[in-house]
Protein backbone atom coordinates (compact mmCIF):
# COMPACT_ATOMS: atom_id res chain seq x y z
CA UNK A 1 0.00 0.00 0.00
CA UNK A 2 0.37 3.78 0.07
CA UNK A 3 0.97 6.07 2.42
CA UNK A 4 -0.39 9.74 2.32
CA UNK A 5 0.69 13.26 3.97
CA UNK A 6 -0.84 16.91 3.59
CA UNK A 7 -0.52 20.05 5.41
CA UNK A 8 -1.86 23.50 5.18
CA UNK A 9 -0.33 26.49 7.48
CA UNK A 10 -0.51 29.95 8.08
CA UNK A 11 3.53 29.93 7.10
CA UNK A 12 5.82 27.69 4.96
CA UNK A 13 4.89 24.11 5.54
CA UNK A 14 7.55 22.30 3.95
CA UNK A 15 9.28 21.69 7.62
CA UNK A 16 6.23 18.82 8.31
CA UNK A 17 5.34 18.59 4.84
CA UNK A 18 8.51 17.24 4.73
CA UNK A 19 9.17 14.89 7.76
CA UNK A 20 5.24 14.53 7.75
CA UNK A 21 5.68 12.22 4.68
CA UNK A 22 9.00 10.86 5.64
CA UNK A 23 7.36 8.80 8.62
CA UNK A 24 5.01 7.03 5.96
CA UNK A 25 8.86 5.61 4.29
CA UNK A 26 7.58 1.87 5.96
CA UNK A 27 4.29 1.75 3.39
CA UNK A 28 6.06 1.62 0.24
CA UNK A 29 9.53 1.29 -1.64
CA UNK A 30 8.99 2.52 -5.59
CA UNK A 31 8.42 5.91 -5.22
CA UNK A 32 8.58 9.41 -3.23
CA UNK A 33 6.85 12.38 -4.17
CA UNK A 34 5.97 16.18 -2.95
CA UNK A 35 3.68 19.11 -4.43
CA UNK A 36 4.29 22.43 -2.56
CA UNK A 37 2.07 24.97 -3.66
CA UNK A 38 3.66 28.57 -3.77
CA UNK A 39 2.84 30.99 -6.07
CA UNK A 40 2.35 28.09 -8.36
CA UNK A 41 2.61 23.99 -7.66
CA UNK A 42 6.43 22.80 -7.53
CA UNK A 43 6.12 18.78 -7.50
CA UNK A 44 9.19 16.28 -7.77
CA UNK A 45 9.36 12.81 -7.85
CA UNK A 46 11.76 10.27 -6.72
CA UNK A 47 12.41 6.63 -7.09
CA UNK A 48 13.38 5.29 -3.32
CA UNK A 49 14.00 1.69 -4.15
CA UNK A 50 17.87 2.55 -3.98
CA UNK A 51 17.83 5.82 -1.83
CA UNK A 52 16.10 7.02 1.54
CA UNK A 53 13.30 9.72 0.84
CA UNK A 54 15.13 12.36 3.37
CA UNK A 55 18.04 12.17 1.15
CA UNK A 56 17.00 13.02 -2.16
CA UNK A 57 14.30 14.86 -1.39
CA UNK A 58 16.73 17.47 0.81
CA UNK A 59 17.45 19.74 -2.25
CA UNK A 60 13.56 20.26 -2.88
CA UNK A 61 13.02 21.07 0.69
CA UNK A 62 15.55 23.85 0.66
CA UNK A 63 14.35 24.84 -2.44
CA UNK A 64 10.73 25.44 -2.13
CA UNK A 65 8.35 27.00 0.42
CA UNK A 66 4.72 27.79 0.33
CA UNK A 67 1.84 27.31 2.80
CA UNK A 68 0.56 24.24 1.90
CA UNK A 69 1.61 20.73 0.18
CA UNK A 70 0.72 17.29 -0.38
CA UNK A 71 3.34 14.00 -0.04
CA UNK A 72 3.39 10.26 -0.99
CA UNK A 73 5.37 7.02 -0.57
CA UNK A 74 4.34 4.81 -3.41
CA UNK A 75 4.42 1.36 -3.83
CA UNK A 76 2.92 1.25 -7.49
CA UNK A 77 2.96 4.82 -9.43
CA UNK A 78 4.78 8.11 -9.53
CA UNK A 79 2.81 10.54 -7.57
CA UNK A 80 1.83 13.28 -7.02
CA UNK A 81 0.24 14.00 -9.90
CA UNK A 82 -0.30 17.58 -10.58
CA UNK A 83 -3.34 18.66 -13.09
CA UNK A 84 -4.19 21.61 -14.95
CA UNK A 85 -8.08 21.74 -15.03
CA UNK A 86 -11.61 24.29 -15.12
CA UNK A 87 -11.38 23.82 -11.54
CA UNK A 88 -7.53 25.31 -12.07
CA UNK A 89 -4.56 23.45 -11.03
CA UNK A 90 -4.62 20.77 -8.30
CA UNK A 91 -2.32 18.04 -6.85
CA UNK A 92 -3.30 14.47 -5.88
CA UNK A 93 -2.12 11.82 -3.76
CA UNK A 94 -4.21 8.19 -3.60
CA UNK A 95 -3.79 4.96 -1.80
CA UNK A 96 -5.19 1.61 -2.24
CA UNK A 97 -6.35 -0.14 -5.68
CA UNK A 98 -8.70 0.55 -8.58
CA UNK A 99 -9.61 -3.16 -9.73
CA UNK A 100 -11.59 -2.16 -12.77
CA UNK A 101 -8.53 0.82 -13.90
CA UNK A 102 -8.32 -0.93 -17.67
CA UNK A 103 -12.40 -0.22 -18.50
CA UNK A 104 -12.79 2.56 -16.69
CA UNK A 105 -9.87 4.13 -18.64
CA UNK A 106 -10.67 2.64 -22.25
CA UNK A 107 -13.95 4.75 -21.65
CA UNK A 108 -12.61 7.91 -21.05
CA UNK A 109 -10.03 7.37 -23.87
CA UNK A 110 -13.17 7.06 -26.07
CA UNK A 111 -14.30 10.22 -24.88
CA UNK A 112 -11.47 12.46 -26.21
CA UNK A 113 -9.39 12.16 -22.34
CA UNK A 114 -5.22 11.76 -22.80
CA UNK A 115 -3.68 9.51 -20.45
CA UNK A 116 0.02 10.64 -20.34
CA UNK A 117 1.80 9.13 -17.11
CA UNK A 118 2.61 5.73 -18.86
CA UNK A 119 5.61 3.39 -17.02
CA UNK A 120 5.91 -0.03 -18.15
CA UNK A 121 3.10 -0.04 -20.27
CA UNK A 122 0.68 0.47 -17.19
CA UNK A 123 -1.61 3.55 -16.98
CA UNK A 124 -1.25 5.56 -13.86
CA UNK A 125 -3.78 4.80 -11.55
CA UNK A 126 -3.58 8.73 -10.00
CA UNK A 127 -3.88 9.96 -13.11
CA UNK A 128 -7.27 7.81 -14.05
CA UNK A 129 -8.71 9.22 -10.45
CA UNK A 130 -7.95 12.93 -11.78
CA UNK A 131 -9.73 12.51 -14.79
CA UNK A 132 -12.33 10.84 -13.00
CA UNK A 133 -13.01 14.04 -11.07
CA UNK A 134 -12.70 16.44 -13.66
CA UNK A 135 -15.26 14.94 -15.43
CA UNK A 136 -18.19 16.17 -12.69
CA UNK A 137 -19.21 19.79 -12.50
CA UNK A 138 -16.83 20.50 -8.81
CA UNK A 139 -14.46 18.54 -7.12
CA UNK A 140 -16.50 17.28 -4.64
CA UNK A 141 -19.24 15.83 -7.39
CA UNK A 142 -15.50 14.31 -8.70
CA UNK A 143 -14.63 12.79 -5.75
CA UNK A 144 -17.75 11.55 -5.41
CA UNK A 145 -17.83 10.24 -9.10
CA UNK A 146 -14.94 8.36 -8.35
CA UNK A 147 -15.69 6.68 -5.33
CA UNK A 148 -19.05 5.32 -7.33
CA UNK A 149 -17.81 4.10 -10.31
CA UNK A 150 -14.77 2.38 -9.06
CA UNK A 151 -14.13 -1.14 -7.93
CA UNK A 152 -11.50 -1.47 -5.28
CA UNK A 153 -10.55 1.02 -2.69
CA UNK A 154 -9.38 4.34 -2.66
CA UNK A 155 -8.83 7.11 0.25
CA UNK A 156 -7.12 10.50 -1.55
CA UNK A 157 -5.62 14.05 -0.44
CA UNK A 158 -6.61 16.40 -3.76
CA UNK A 159 -4.46 20.23 -2.99
CA UNK A 160 -6.12 23.06 -5.01
CA UNK A 161 -4.91 26.86 -4.73
CA UNK A 162 -7.66 27.05 -2.11
CA UNK A 163 -7.08 24.50 0.49
CA UNK A 164 -6.97 20.83 0.68
CA UNK A 165 -9.68 18.32 0.19
CA UNK A 166 -9.48 14.82 1.94
CA UNK A 167 -11.66 11.59 1.70
CA UNK A 168 -12.00 7.98 1.83
CA UNK A 169 -14.06 5.67 -0.10
CA UNK A 170 -17.30 4.20 1.08
CA UNK A 171 -15.51 1.52 3.23
CA UNK A 172 -12.70 3.38 4.70
CA UNK A 173 -10.71 0.83 4.44
CA UNK A 174 -7.39 2.74 4.19
CA UNK A 175 -7.72 5.27 7.29
CA UNK A 176 -6.91 9.31 7.17
CA UNK A 177 -6.42 10.76 10.28
CA UNK A 178 -6.75 14.72 10.66
CA UNK A 179 -4.80 16.61 13.18
CA UNK A 180 -4.26 20.11 14.23
CA UNK A 181 -1.68 22.65 16.33
CA UNK A 182 -2.01 26.36 15.81
CA UNK A 183 -2.15 27.61 12.45
CA UNK A 184 -1.64 23.94 11.05
CA UNK A 185 -3.98 21.36 9.96
CA UNK A 186 -2.80 18.12 8.52
CA UNK A 187 -4.11 14.76 7.03
CA UNK A 188 -2.26 11.61 7.10
CA UNK A 189 -2.37 7.48 6.46
CA UNK A 190 -0.22 6.82 10.01
CA UNK A 191 -1.24 8.63 12.60
CA UNK A 192 2.90 8.30 13.83
CA UNK A 193 3.23 11.38 11.48
CA UNK A 194 2.07 13.90 13.73
CA UNK A 195 3.57 13.70 17.23
CA UNK A 196 6.92 14.69 16.68
CA UNK A 197 5.69 17.20 14.28
CA UNK A 198 3.73 18.48 17.71
CA UNK A 199 0.59 17.75 15.62
CA UNK A 200 -2.04 16.13 17.82
CA UNK A 201 -4.64 14.10 16.32
CA UNK A 202 -8.79 15.37 15.72
CA UNK A 203 -10.34 12.56 14.30
CA UNK A 204 -10.12 9.96 11.59
CA UNK A 205 -12.33 10.26 8.45
CA UNK A 206 -15.17 8.24 8.58
CA UNK A 207 -16.57 5.79 5.23
CA UNK A 208 -17.46 8.18 2.60
CA UNK A 209 -16.53 11.16 4.55
CA UNK A 210 -15.06 14.42 2.89
CA UNK A 211 -13.83 17.33 4.25
CA UNK A 212 -12.09 20.46 3.31
CA UNK A 213 -9.24 22.15 5.17
CA UNK A 214 -7.25 24.92 5.15
CA UNK A 215 -4.73 26.88 7.81
CA UNK A 216 -7.97 28.05 9.20
CA UNK A 217 -9.69 24.68 10.08
CA UNK A 218 -11.67 22.09 8.53
CA UNK A 219 -14.89 22.27 6.56
CA UNK A 220 -17.07 18.98 6.26
CA UNK A 221 -18.57 18.53 2.71
CA UNK A 222 -19.75 14.76 2.24
CA UNK A 223 -20.72 12.78 6.31
CA UNK A 224 -19.33 10.01 6.70
CA UNK A 225 -21.79 6.86 6.41
CA UNK A 226 -22.99 5.09 9.35
CA UNK A 227 -22.92 1.44 7.71
CA UNK A 228 -19.53 0.40 5.47
CA UNK A 229 -17.13 0.70 7.60
CA UNK A 230 -14.25 -2.01 6.58
CA UNK A 231 -10.85 -0.69 7.97
CA UNK A 232 -7.49 -2.81 6.85
CA UNK A 233 -7.17 -5.88 9.48
CA UNK A 234 -3.40 -5.72 8.44
CA UNK A 235 -3.06 -2.11 9.53
CA UNK A 236 -2.82 -3.40 12.95
CA UNK A 237 -1.02 -6.77 12.34
CA UNK A 238 1.74 -5.43 9.83
CA UNK A 239 1.90 -2.68 7.98
CA UNK A 240 1.02 0.08 10.04
CA UNK A 241 3.83 1.53 12.14
CA UNK A 242 3.68 0.37 15.89
CA UNK A 243 3.51 4.44 16.85
CA UNK A 244 0.08 4.49 14.71
CA UNK A 245 -2.91 3.80 15.98
CA UNK A 246 -6.50 3.45 13.67
CA UNK A 247 -10.19 4.39 15.08
CA UNK A 248 -8.19 5.15 18.38
CA UNK A 249 -6.76 1.84 18.75
CA UNK A 250 -2.96 0.87 19.36
CA UNK A 251 -1.18 -1.18 16.39
CA UNK A 252 1.61 -1.78 19.26
CA UNK A 253 -0.81 -2.71 21.60
CA UNK A 254 -2.79 -4.58 19.62
CA UNK A 255 0.06 -6.39 18.79
CA UNK A 256 1.20 -7.07 22.14
CA UNK A 257 -2.21 -8.82 22.63
CA UNK A 258 -2.09 -11.13 19.65
CA UNK A 259 1.37 -12.42 21.63
CA UNK A 260 -0.55 -12.71 24.53
CA UNK A 261 -3.09 -14.88 22.79
CA UNK A 262 -0.82 -17.12 21.11
CA UNK A 263 0.95 -17.56 24.36
CA UNK A 264 -2.40 -18.54 26.32
CA UNK A 265 -3.05 -21.64 23.36
CA UNK A 266 0.42 -22.55 23.77
CA UNK A 267 1.88 -25.03 25.73
CA UNK A 268 5.49 -26.11 24.29
CA UNK A 269 8.59 -25.66 26.43
CA UNK A 270 10.98 -23.29 25.36
CA UNK A 271 13.58 -21.09 26.50
CA UNK A 272 13.16 -17.55 24.89
CA UNK A 273 11.01 -15.48 22.53
CA UNK A 274 11.98 -13.65 19.88
CA UNK A 275 10.17 -11.65 17.14
CA UNK A 276 11.31 -11.74 13.46
CA UNK A 277 12.42 -8.07 12.62
CA UNK A 278 10.75 -5.30 13.44
CA UNK A 279 7.00 -6.60 12.40
CA UNK A 280 7.50 -9.32 14.70
CA UNK A 281 8.63 -7.87 17.59
CA UNK A 282 5.39 -6.13 19.27
CA UNK A 283 3.94 -10.07 18.68
CA UNK A 284 6.41 -11.23 20.52
CA UNK A 285 7.03 -8.77 23.67
CA UNK A 286 3.08 -9.77 24.19
CA UNK A 287 3.88 -13.63 24.08
CA UNK A 288 6.83 -13.15 26.30
CA UNK A 289 4.84 -10.83 28.23
CA UNK A 290 1.77 -13.92 29.11
CA UNK A 291 4.30 -16.67 29.12
CA UNK A 292 6.82 -15.02 31.54
CA UNK A 293 9.98 -16.55 29.18
CA UNK A 294 12.70 -14.13 28.48
CA UNK A 295 12.24 -11.89 25.41
CA UNK A 296 15.47 -12.31 23.30
CA UNK A 297 17.03 -11.00 19.84
CA UNK A 298 18.25 -14.16 18.31
CA UNK A 299 17.88 -12.37 15.11
CA UNK A 300 18.46 -8.65 14.55
CA UNK A 301 17.99 -6.59 11.55
CA UNK A 302 20.50 -4.30 9.98
CA UNK A 303 18.11 -1.16 8.97
CA UNK A 304 20.21 1.59 7.48
CA UNK A 305 20.05 1.41 4.20
CA UNK A 306 17.20 -1.73 3.99
CA UNK A 307 12.98 -1.23 3.76
CA UNK A 308 10.82 -3.67 3.78
CA UNK A 309 11.18 -6.49 2.46
CA UNK A 310 7.25 -7.46 1.82
CA UNK A 311 6.64 -4.45 -0.19
CA UNK A 312 8.76 -4.50 -3.42
CA UNK A 313 6.96 -5.88 -6.30
CA UNK A 314 9.70 -8.59 -7.27
CA UNK A 315 10.53 -11.61 -5.35
CA UNK A 316 13.92 -11.27 -6.29
CA UNK A 317 14.35 -8.34 -5.04
CA UNK A 318 12.41 -8.80 -1.57
CA UNK A 319 14.65 -12.09 -1.43
CA UNK A 320 17.31 -10.23 -1.50
CA UNK A 321 16.74 -7.54 1.07
CA UNK A 322 15.82 -10.02 3.64
CA UNK A 323 18.75 -12.22 3.31
CA UNK A 324 21.07 -9.01 4.00
CA UNK A 325 19.24 -7.22 6.54
CA UNK A 326 18.80 -10.03 9.10
CA UNK A 327 21.20 -11.14 11.25
CA UNK A 328 21.81 -14.17 13.77
CA UNK A 329 23.68 -14.00 16.51
CA UNK A 330 24.95 -17.11 16.98
CA UNK A 331 25.83 -17.26 20.72
CA UNK A 332 22.15 -16.69 21.62
CA UNK A 333 20.54 -19.12 19.44
CA UNK A 334 23.13 -21.67 20.27
CA UNK A 335 21.36 -24.50 22.41
CA UNK A 336 18.49 -22.31 22.18
CA UNK A 337 15.03 -23.62 22.23
CA UNK A 338 13.10 -20.80 20.30
CA UNK A 339 9.69 -19.30 20.12
CA UNK A 340 9.73 -16.89 17.50
CA UNK A 341 6.80 -14.44 16.59
CA UNK A 342 5.66 -13.43 13.30
CA UNK A 343 3.02 -11.43 12.17
CA UNK A 344 2.07 -13.53 8.96
CA UNK A 345 3.20 -16.32 6.26
CA UNK A 346 2.35 -14.95 3.12
CA UNK A 347 4.57 -16.79 0.80
CA UNK A 348 6.84 -18.52 3.15
CA UNK A 349 9.93 -18.48 0.98
CA UNK A 350 11.87 -15.96 3.39
CA UNK A 351 10.53 -17.58 6.65
CA UNK A 352 12.23 -20.54 5.66
CA UNK A 353 14.80 -19.20 3.99
CA UNK A 354 16.26 -16.45 5.27
CA UNK A 355 15.06 -16.56 8.87
CA UNK A 356 14.24 -20.47 9.93
CA UNK A 357 17.29 -21.76 8.31
CA UNK A 358 19.25 -18.66 9.51
CA UNK A 359 18.32 -19.62 13.19
CA UNK A 360 19.30 -23.46 12.34
CA UNK A 361 22.63 -22.90 10.93
CA UNK A 362 23.39 -21.18 14.05
CA UNK A 363 22.87 -23.23 16.36
CA UNK A 364 19.30 -23.46 17.65
CA UNK A 365 18.12 -26.51 19.33
CA UNK A 366 14.30 -25.90 18.58
CA UNK A 367 12.52 -23.27 16.42
CA UNK A 368 8.77 -22.85 17.28
CA UNK A 369 7.00 -20.48 14.94
CA UNK A 370 4.15 -18.50 16.45
CA UNK A 371 1.65 -16.35 13.93
CA UNK A 372 -0.01 -13.48 14.69
CA UNK A 373 -3.14 -13.79 12.49
CA UNK A 374 -5.06 -17.31 10.36
CA UNK A 375 -3.22 -18.29 7.05
CA UNK A 376 -3.79 -15.79 4.27
CA UNK A 377 -5.97 -17.85 2.02
CA UNK A 378 -7.19 -15.17 -0.90
CA UNK A 379 -5.01 -12.22 -2.44
CA UNK A 380 -6.17 -8.63 -1.55
CA UNK A 381 -8.48 -6.89 -4.09
CA UNK A 382 -7.68 -3.65 -2.38
CA UNK A 383 -4.15 -3.08 -2.22
CA UNK A 384 -1.03 -4.71 -3.85
CA UNK A 385 0.07 -6.59 -0.26
CA UNK A 386 -0.75 -10.07 -1.65
CA UNK A 387 -0.66 -10.29 -5.91
CA UNK A 388 -2.00 -13.87 -6.74
CA UNK A 389 -3.66 -16.87 -4.87
CA UNK A 390 -0.67 -19.21 -5.97
CA UNK A 391 1.67 -17.25 -4.45
CA UNK A 392 0.15 -17.82 -0.62
CA UNK A 393 1.96 -20.79 1.18
CA UNK A 394 -1.69 -21.82 2.65
CA UNK A 395 -3.23 -22.03 -1.08
CA UNK A 396 0.10 -24.09 -2.09
CA UNK A 397 -0.26 -26.73 1.33
CA UNK A 398 -4.10 -26.91 -0.07
CA UNK A 399 -3.03 -27.64 -3.91
CA UNK A 400 -0.72 -30.25 -2.69
CA UNK A 401 -2.81 -31.76 -0.56
CA UNK A 402 -5.87 -32.16 -3.10
CA UNK A 403 -3.66 -32.89 -5.59
CA UNK A 404 -5.03 -29.63 -7.62
CA UNK A 405 -6.60 -26.17 -6.56
CA UNK A 406 -10.31 -27.44 -5.34
CA UNK A 407 -13.21 -24.81 -5.86
CA UNK A 408 -14.29 -25.18 -1.93
CA UNK A 409 -11.88 -24.60 0.56
CA UNK A 410 -14.42 -23.54 3.47
CA UNK A 411 -13.18 -26.40 5.38
CA UNK A 412 -10.04 -24.85 5.56
CA UNK A 413 -10.62 -21.67 6.64
CA UNK A 414 -12.49 -23.63 9.66
CA UNK A 415 -9.86 -23.69 12.34
CA UNK A 416 -11.00 -26.54 14.07
CA UNK A 417 -11.31 -28.99 11.04
CA UNK A 418 -8.83 -31.74 10.45
CA UNK A 419 -8.16 -30.35 6.78
CA UNK A 420 -7.11 -27.00 8.62
CA UNK A 421 -4.56 -28.87 10.88
CA UNK A 422 -3.24 -30.92 8.00
CA UNK A 423 -2.83 -27.52 5.82
CA UNK A 424 -0.94 -26.19 9.00
CA UNK A 425 1.24 -29.48 9.11
CA UNK A 426 1.87 -29.04 5.10
CA UNK A 427 3.33 -25.43 5.96
CA UNK A 428 5.34 -26.30 8.85
CA UNK A 429 7.57 -29.16 7.03
CA UNK A 430 7.81 -27.00 3.52
CA UNK A 431 9.01 -24.11 6.98
CA UNK A 432 11.17 -26.95 8.19
CA UNK A 433 10.57 -25.14 12.05
CA UNK A 434 9.87 -27.81 15.59
CA UNK A 435 5.85 -26.75 15.24
CA UNK A 436 3.89 -24.32 13.74
CA UNK A 437 0.59 -22.50 15.31
CA UNK A 438 -1.48 -19.57 14.43
CA UNK A 439 -3.93 -17.28 15.89
CA UNK A 440 -7.69 -17.96 14.29
CA UNK A 441 -9.37 -15.04 12.89
CA UNK A 442 -12.11 -14.63 16.42
CA UNK A 443 -8.17 -14.42 18.27
CA UNK A 444 -7.13 -11.85 15.96
CA UNK A 445 -10.37 -9.21 15.66
CA UNK A 446 -10.41 -9.98 19.10
CA UNK A 447 -7.02 -8.54 19.68
CA UNK A 448 -8.00 -6.18 17.79
CA UNK A 449 -11.04 -4.89 19.77
CA UNK A 450 -12.98 -3.80 16.77
CA UNK A 451 -17.02 -5.08 16.13
CA UNK A 452 -16.27 -7.24 13.26
CA UNK A 453 -18.08 -5.55 10.81
CA UNK A 454 -15.89 -2.87 10.79
CA UNK A 455 -13.14 -4.40 10.10
CA UNK A 456 -12.14 -6.15 6.86
CA UNK A 457 -10.49 -9.74 6.68
CA UNK A 458 -11.71 -10.76 3.13
CA UNK A 459 -7.33 -11.76 3.05
CA UNK A 460 -7.99 -14.24 5.43
CA UNK A 461 -11.93 -15.10 5.23
CA UNK A 462 -12.59 -14.64 1.37
CA UNK A 463 -15.43 -12.74 -0.21
CA UNK A 464 -19.21 -13.51 -0.87
CA UNK A 465 -20.58 -11.31 -3.47
CA UNK A 466 -23.87 -12.14 -3.37
CA UNK A 467 -24.17 -11.31 0.63
CA UNK A 468 -22.07 -8.16 0.76
CA UNK A 469 -20.03 -9.66 3.43
CA UNK A 470 -17.53 -11.97 4.44
CA UNK A 471 -18.33 -15.51 6.32
CA UNK A 472 -16.36 -17.08 8.59
CA UNK A 473 -15.95 -20.42 10.10
CA UNK A 474 -18.68 -20.48 12.95
CA UNK A 475 -21.34 -18.99 10.61
CA UNK A 476 -20.98 -15.24 11.61
CA UNK A 477 -20.19 -12.35 9.22
CA UNK A 478 -16.90 -10.62 9.71
CA UNK A 479 -17.48 -6.95 7.37
CA UNK A 480 -17.93 -6.24 3.91
CA UNK A 481 -16.36 -6.95 0.56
Amino acid sequence: MSGIFAVASRGNCMEELFYGTDYHSHLGTEFGGLAIRGVRIHREIHRIAHGQFKNLFDGFAHKYAGEMGVGVISDFDPQPIVVESRFGAFALVTTGLITNGGELSRRLVAQGVTFSEILNGRLNQTELIANLIVQAEDIVRGIENVFDRIEGSISLLLMTEEGIYAACDHHSRFPLALGTKDGVVAAASETCAFPNLGIEVEKQLQAGEMVFFDSGGVRDLVGGRDAGKSICSFLWIYTGYPASSYEGVSAEQVRERCGQALARKDSVEADLVCGVPDSGTGHAIGYAMESGLPFRRPLVKYSAGYGRSYTPPSQEVRDQIAKMKLMPIEDICRGSRLIVCEDSIVRGTQLKNLTIQKLWDAGAEEVHIRVACPPLMFPCRYNLSTRSTEELAARRAIAALEDGAPEDISEYLDASSEKHGRMVEWIRKYLGCTSLTYLTLEEMMEAIGLPDFELCACCWAGYDESASARVVSGGHRVGRS
